[in-house]
């Protein structure tokens, strides 16, 4: 097995191409569509990159997976399963946020069912790719629908887990929990062998060092600075939860959204011609 990553500056998202050397099988995870807030811009830089990739190394892709409804990225998904055939797949809790955000966005009529992914994945469930099998881990917390993929001594955490030297991902958006992201770490990544090689969907690299993508579960037991196997659970809790109470929303926040709940489809155009994008706005 081979893993190869792209690295989205603008994002700070790592995107995984997973596939097998010898029968060529892969999947995708967490691929991203590049967008430019400020004119309402798109542009496909970063999946043109990925599908260079798997052109080159005469891929079949069967699968898209997302790890989660990101909310710092709009999701490349529906880009490459055009491009490559591939089904688009996350976990089967994305009805709840799909069912939060249709009253945020005010979409009464979006169906908050799941329909718009190929494949909705149970809990433990086994995903045959090829020669690739793929166990969908749950590991809820920065939101329900947060789902970690192992492939072979590979795992790949998305927004759970990051680098040892940045800690793990916020828990305030709506139905995320600090209590429930202890548990996904410690009680389903931690309890693997130390030796299992962990992938995370983001770097934010601290000072003098560049971006890099992995640890193992041994290295971020030992280490991880908001989180190691020693880590108390009601102190992490209080701490996430003080810090979380901190953080600004994500720049991206909305126009992520109501796309990647969607499957990465972006909004029907309208009379003119034009897709749009809707802010809920707050305060005055």
């Amino acid at each position: 097995m081979q893993i190869q990553p792209f690295y989205d500056e603008r994002t700070s998202t790592l995107t995984w191409v997973v596939f097998s050397e010898a029968t060529r099988d892969a999947v995708i995870i967490d691929p991203v569509l590049d967008y430019e807030p400020g004119g309402g811009k798109l542009w496909t830089e970063s999946v043109e990159k990925v599908a260079a990739f798997v052109d080159a190394e005469k891929l079949k892709v069967h699968y898209v997976l997302e790890t989660h409804v990101h909310a710092d990225h709009l999701s490349g998904s529906q880009w490459l399963k055009k491009r490559f055939g591939a089904q688009v797949a996350v976990s089967h809790r994305i009805t709840e946020v799909q069912e939060v955000f249709k009253g945020v966005f005010g979409w009464a009529d979006f169906p908050a069912d799941g329909r718009q992914f190929d494949r909705m994945l149970q809990d433990d469930e086994l995903l045959v790719a090829g020669a690739l099998e793929i166990k969908a881990i749950p590991t809820p917390g920065h939101t329900p629908s947060c789902m970690s993929f192992q492939v072979g001594d590979a795992v790949f955490t998305g927004d759970a887990l990051f680098l040892d030297d940045v800690g793990v991902g916020r828990c305030d958006f709506p139905r995320g929990d600090a209590g429930s992201l202890y548990d996904s770490v410690v009680k389903r990544i931690f309890t693997l062998p130390d030796s299992t090689r962990l992938f995370v969907g983001h770097d934010y690299p601290p000072a003098g060092r560049t971006w890099k993508g992995s640890t193992t579960v041994g290295e971020a037991k030992q280490r991880n600075v908001q989180l190691t196997a020693k880590t108390p659970r009601e102190d992490f809790v209080a701490k996430r939860t003080a810090r979380d109470r901190t953080l600004s929303a994500p720049r991206l926040l909305y126009p992520s959204l109501q796309v990647n709940m969607a499957a990465g489809q972006l909004p029907e155009p309208e009379k003119n011609g034009r897709r749009y994008l809707k802010t809920p706005l707050t305060g005055l």
